[in-house]
């Protein structure tokens, strides 16, 4: 799919400079150490937003958002409170240090509670780099509307077998947010996320699928066309009329692009510090041991400039660093925030909020090639319901795509299941493609499984 440029300007149109987010911050600082607090952390954020929605040329929705917050922790030893409110004003901001302290007065203790060790927060001497994270997109719902109609028409244009839409959307989101805590750390910046979408339906009568694309990215200018976006969006969805069943077999599964950064998302939450401390993961005492095939190898980078998951530090204020997640397929560390790793009895990876810009380090392959190389198999490109239990990695889940035979697609499939256990399916990846995707904190081309079970008729 083609990109071409789409026009922003610079303005900024938030509420307040990031200084006073600073300011209010500093002052519930002060409150919580005046009141008795042996510990406080604040997180103060602002943002707005601006979506438009056309549906069969005609103007949907128009919808504008503006939100802004203080969230307040205290601490009284091992004792936690928390509060929040959208009053800005200084006797709202001393309401809501007392709210948390009262709330830390009558919680029972977690030994594991509290502020992260001083000497893994980042500090402005280290310097918070730039890490090109914001890109304000002045853009009028005039101009918006006119992105959303170029788009949906694209699609309309590329057959007339295209006769109906669910819509084109433009969204603008830009926020920003300053994190502190008593312990001296202080930090923020703007963010800005944008995205263009379109969804259509191909056939008609008893014979109708419908199929979608977007594309994403802090910065508008590198989002692809409207029209490239729609005129994908309705090939994709062509591509689908004729879908039938398949015979129940066990077959290699190619997951498209999209599905393979879900698919690494599961593995993020198996081995996140929640799942693995409450002993409902698969992946418990996997450190240092093999969980993928050999040819996985997955980097986390988080200061990559205008990542969709960049940032200097955490939510609990730790730096963050590169570091190697998997190598060879065996599993190097887990993703830990500060509470979490004094559960585990381990050290906090700077995870907390989740993880930043995974790599997943394709191989030579592109789409094609993989295909070529699964031979006769199942590609999937939609999934369906919510079949993982992460306790055993048991693996079921609705899908739909399209039959591989000879290496080359056949048919478009629907209404069958596929269903495996992640144990397995991790270790045995037979191919990672370079045909990658960035949506969001997964960077990953299509992974192709070697073996599960297709349940069709």
């Amino acid at each position: 799919m083609s990109s071409r440029s789409v026009s922003a300007n610079p303005p900024t149109r938030f509420s307040h400079p990031l200084e006073t987010l600073q300011g209010f911050a500093q002052d519930v600082l002060k409150q919580a150490k005046k009141s008795g607090a042996s510990d406080c952390e604040v997180d103060v954020s602002e943002g707005f937003g601006q979506s438009v929605t056309v549906r069969c040329g005609a103007v949907e929705t128009i919808e504008y958002n503006r939100d802004k917050g203080i969230g307040v922790t205290i601490y009284l030893g091992q004792n936690k409170g928390h509060a929040s409110t959208s009053d800005f004003t200084p006797s709202a901001l001393r309401e809501t240090v007392e709210a948390a302290l009262n709330i830390a007065r009558y919680t029972a203790a977690d030994p594991c509670a509290g502020l992260p060790d001083a000497e893994l927060l980042a500090t402005r001497r280290e310097g918070f780099s730039d890490l090109d994270l914001y890109h304000p997109w002045r853009l009028t719902v005039e101009s918006a509307i006119d992105l959303a109609r170029r788009c949906e028409q694209a699609a309309f244009a590329v057959s007339p077998q295209i006769g109906n839409s669910e819509g084109a959307t433009v969204s603008i989101q830009e926020s920003q947010f300053i994190s502190a805590n008593s312990l001296g750390f202080m930090g923020g910046y703007p963010t800005s996320r944008h995205y263009l979408s379109c969804s259509v339906i191909a056939g008609q009568e008893e014979n109708m699928q419908r199929d979608d694309w977007y594309s994403t990215s802090r910065d508008a200018q590198r989002m692809a066309s409207p029209e490239a976006i729609g005129d994908y969006a309705a090939r994709r969805a062509l591509a689908r009329l004729g879908a039938r069943k398949i015979k129940t077999c066990k077959v290699p599964v190619l997951f498209e692009a999209p599905l393979a950064a879900a698919l690494i998302g599961s593995f993020v939450h198996a081995a996140s510090g929640g799942s693995l401390y409450r002993k409902t993961s698969f992946l418990i005492g996997s450190l240092g041991k093999r969980v993928f095939s050999k040819k996985v190898r997955i980097s986390e980078r988080p200061h990559q400039r205008g990542g969709l998951a960049s940032s200097a530090f955490d939510s609990d204020g730790v730096r963050t660093q590169d570091r190697e997640v998997v190598v060879d397929g065996v599993l190097q560390g887990y993703f830990l925030s500060a509470y979490t790793a004094r559960k585990l009895g381990m050290q906090t990876t700077g995870n907390a909020g989740g993880c930043h810009n995974l790599i997943i380090h394709p191989g030579k392959r592109d789409f094609s090639g993989l295909l070529k190389k699964m031979g006769r198999g199942l590609l999937v490109t939609e999934l369906l319901g919510q079949g993982i239990n992460y306790v055993n990695g048991d693996y079921s889940r609705g899908a739909a795509g399209y039959w591989v035979d000879g290496g080359e697609i056949s048919h478009a499939v629907e209404e069958v299941t596929i269903a495996g256990n992640l144990r397995d399916m991790f270790r045995n990846v037979a191919a990672v493609g370079n045909d990658v995707l960035v949506r969001g904190s997964k960077q990953v081309g299509s992974i192709l499984v070697e073996q599960m079970k297709v349940a069709g008729s």
